[in-house]
């Protein structure tokens, strides 16, 4: 995660305001509620993890066992068993 500086987005007052409290450190302001993004929402791996999911569970109703899926898409057999259940 970057930085910006606070002279650059904030009000010169607010800047003193909030020396108050801290100054010269660095500090985390939160997203506003509801506008959070879901995780790999912003790079597609959560789609693709979806795709690869699907392809687990087609090829295994296709009759692939568990051992050879876990070697195809080199994921343990527990991972595979768990894509499997949802």
């Amino acid at each position: 995660m970057s930085y910006i500086k606070a002279e650059q987005i904030l009000p010169e007052e607010l800047i003193r305001q909030i020396q108050e409290h801290v100054d010269g450190v660095y500090i985390y302001i939160p997203r506003k509620p509801g506008t959070r993004r879901a995780w790999g929402e912003k790079t597609g791996y959560n789609a693709e993890l979806k795709i690869r999911n699907d392809c687990i569970r087609n090829d295994y109703v296709a009759g692939e066992s568990v051992t050879v899926l876990s070697r195809r898409y080199h994921l343990s057999e527990k991972s595979i068993r768990r894509i499997l259940q949802k």
